[in-house]
């Protein structure tokens, strides 16, 4: 990264999957290494998106957001639309629609937002149609079975569930990150996820691990918004019926939807502003 850029950014916390935004205008070549900067100082942080505000009349989103590694990201939607609101000085409890132009999504993605009155702000994304779900012969450490992934725009997950071969590797950090690498370019993902998922107490559970080969970051997420739109997607297209979720997650609980004869893919969420800063 340049020595000259300075950083402009905000740090929100969606559902514990902490976000650094940079408002900051940063060369494209440059914001993985501005990425780097940002998460050696604030170690707490699971990735870093690049956003602006277009001021002109007549432009068709509200917001643009790229992330570091150039995937689509519904959690950092969510914070950039919070933030739009912000700069709009809307107070609590009106819902605002907000269009974003985010990356790996190829076309704008309405998130409607509402501020809530302890300062936190709740959101509904609709995503970008999907691309498909496909079944996949997949091979790691010594073990083979088929799997299946659920392509969204911007990123692929693997859903994997308590009868599957790869379940031990839950708990198994540093092998989920070498089958996602090894896994990924097979794939042809942008961005890949393992997504751990299992019914609790009538409830169900989902375990995030994703990779992003454009930042060459991996994390056991504290929650995953497009993972967990991948799972309600999963379980919609095997029973061909609307699904509507609550998974527990690491960092708290997201709600996702699917709606197969539609092909509408909802997630809901919510986010809080954690600090505002300059380097």
């Amino acid at each position: 990264m340049g020595t000259n850029v300075q950083l402009k950014y905000e740090i929100w916390d969606p559902t514990g999957n902490i976000t650094a935004l940079v408002e900051s205008p940063v060369p494209p070549a440059e914001r993985s290494a501005a990425a780097s900067v940002l998460m050696q100082a604030h170690p707490e942080v699971e990735q870093v998106g690049f956003v602006c505000f277009p001021e002109e009349a007549g432009s068709p989103v509200d917001a643009e957001l790229c992330m570091a590694g150039g995937e689509f990201c519904g959690n950092a939607s969510i914070c950039t639309a919070a933030m739009f609101l912000l700069k709009k000085g809307i107070g609590c409890g009106t819902s605002v629609p907000v269009r974003l132009r985010v990356s790996g999504a190829a076309q704008a993605v309405e998130v409607t937002i509402r501020r809530d009155a302890d300062g936190s702000f709740s959101a509904c994304v609709i995503y970008p149609p999907l691309l498909g779900v496909t079944a996949r012969q997949l091979s790691f450490g010594g073990r083979s079975e088929t799997l299946r992934a659920v392509c969204l725009q911007g990123i692929t997950h693997i859903i994997i569930r308590p009868d599957s071969c790869f379940w031990p590797l839950r708990e198994d950090p540093a092998g989920a990150e070498a089958a996602l690498r090894d896994w990924c370019p097979l794939l042809g993902a942008d961005c890949l996820g393992l997504m751990f998922l299992e019914t609790e107490d009538a409830a169900y559970r989902l375990t995030p691990f994703v990779f992003v080969p454009g930042s060459g970051t991996f994390f056991r997420e504290n929650s995953c918004a497009s993972g967990s739109a991948a799972a309600a997607v999963l379980l919609a297209s095997e029973s061909g019926q609307p699904v509507t979720l609550t998974l527990r997650e690491p960092g708290g609980c997201l709600e996702a939807g699917c709606d197969p004869s539609s092909g509408k893919i909802l997630l809901y969420g919510m986010t809080r502003l954690l600090g505002s800063y300059n380097f």
